[in-house]
């Protein structure tokens, strides 16, 4: 029998949008939520997002989990009976069973509540333009700030029943990169009355793919990838504007500085060398997420002492991978954690299919690390998987 939470994700999963359009999976959520006992409970819409606020028995302090929320531009190849109905898009980094989980965690304490306050948040936007700060300066989170906060997000790569995370970096700084050429089209047959912005523009991808080798140091760790370049319209017509779309990931600020101080000296030179107009624009830019030491130390020997929680505990190293979630973490202690969810295709992947066991596993370990820290563990339920 599938589980009301793995039903949810299913029903999630057939539903993305794009940042600030989650119409649909807001509805949807909210009509989940207004099933549940409604005694112990509030709940806020803001913007597209959701905000969920449990109230404890004898509350001394306010806990925080947050899922995200958006789908991806990208055509689905899983298969599923499932499958995405929004042609073009699909949730295909976890954002289903993210949201699926938070559901769940809201489930456990309206049904039952722990001693201490819970706000579970819904936050749209996390793969753009960014939800977090947003959020973060909105005054219905003002009222209810956590003054702890929790994320996970699930890993391919680890099997169901790792959690891998560590104290400090776990996810990189992040920037997008937008570079857009102009010079002068004119016919193939007469370049040297053309200024042809193709040439310019693999000029410059050569040159800014060097940028990391020469000028970040080598015990520093940064990436920067042109994913997508335009130009052009034919093949007898030589291209007038070119754009290159890319990213930037950093485990540092002052190298993601260092970094875009290059990129720009590379524009003027490519500029001037064949006398066009370059723009860049830097898009979202993405705080690390920098674990707090201590209370994610805290919760890694905690996790280690549950012998009968069915999780392996992993001390991961820090990826290059983003998450506005960094600026969660940078007004309010917490962490973030990896969720085995094996699969063989990867985050940002057509194919990719989460193996869905690893929602009622997170549901239980995080409803059971709030309860411990609330010293409520005694009271907490079952959780059906």
């Amino acid at each position: 029998m599938t589980s009301p939470y793995v039903e949810l994700r299913r029903q999630l999963h057939r539903i993305p949008e794009p940042g600030f359009q989650e119409f649909k999976t807001q509805r949807l959520l909210l009509d989940y939520l207004e099933t549940l006992p409604q005694e112990n409970m509030e709940i806020q819409t803001w913007r597209t997002g959701i905000l969920v606020y449990l109230k404890g028995t004898n509350p001394v302090k306010r806990y925080g989990y947050r899922a995200d929320m958006d789908g991806l531009p990208i055509p689905e190849e899983t298969g599923y009976n499932f499958q995405s109905e929004h042609p073009g898009y699909m949730h295909a980094c976890g954002h289903d069973l993210h949201m699926a989980i938070g559901a769940g965690i809201v489930t456990q304490f309206a049904q039952t509540p722990m001693k201490d306050d819970l706000v579970v948040l819904f936050q749209p936007a996390e793969e753009g333009p960014g939800g977090a700060l947003p959020m973060l300066a909105a005054q219905e989170l003002a009222d209810w700030m956590p003054e702890q906060i929790v994320a996970l997000h699930i890993a391919p790569e680890y099997p169901v029943g790792v959690i891998a995370t560590r104290p400090g970096i776990l996810f990189a700084n992040t920037s997008e990169l937008f570079i857009d050429l102009t010079g002068k089209g004119g016919h193939a047959a007469y370049p040297h009355k053309a200024n042809d912005m193709i040439v310019a523009a693999s000029q410059m991808v050569s040159q800014l793919h060097s940028i990391v080798a020469r000028n970040i140091n080598p015990l520093d760790s940064a990436v920067l990838t042109i994913g997508k370049m335009e130009a052009g319209t034919k093949q007898n017509i030589i291209a007038e504007k070119a754009r290159l779309e890319g990213t930037i990931r950093t485990l540092s600020a002052e190298a993601m500085q260092l970094i875009k101080s290059r990129i720009e000296a590379v524009a003027r030179g490519i500029a001037a060398s064949y006398e066009c107009q370059i723009t860049i624009d830097y898009g979202s830019n993405y705080l690390q997420v920098y674990n707090h030491e201590e209370l994610t130390r805290e919760f890694m020997d905690w996790l280690t002492g549950e012998s009968d929680s069915g999780v392996q505990l992993v001390e991961c190293t820090e990826a290059m991978t983003g998450e506005d979630y960094g600026y969660f973490l940078e007004k309010i202690p917490g962490f973030m954690f990896w969720l085995g969810a094996e699969t063989p295709y990867g985050l940002h992947h057509a194919k990719i299919e989460p193996d869905e066991r690893a929602i009622g596993l997170a549901i239980d370990t995080v409803s059971r690390y709030f309860r411990w820290k609330s010293g409520s563990l005694d009271e907490s339920p079952a959780v059906n998987r």
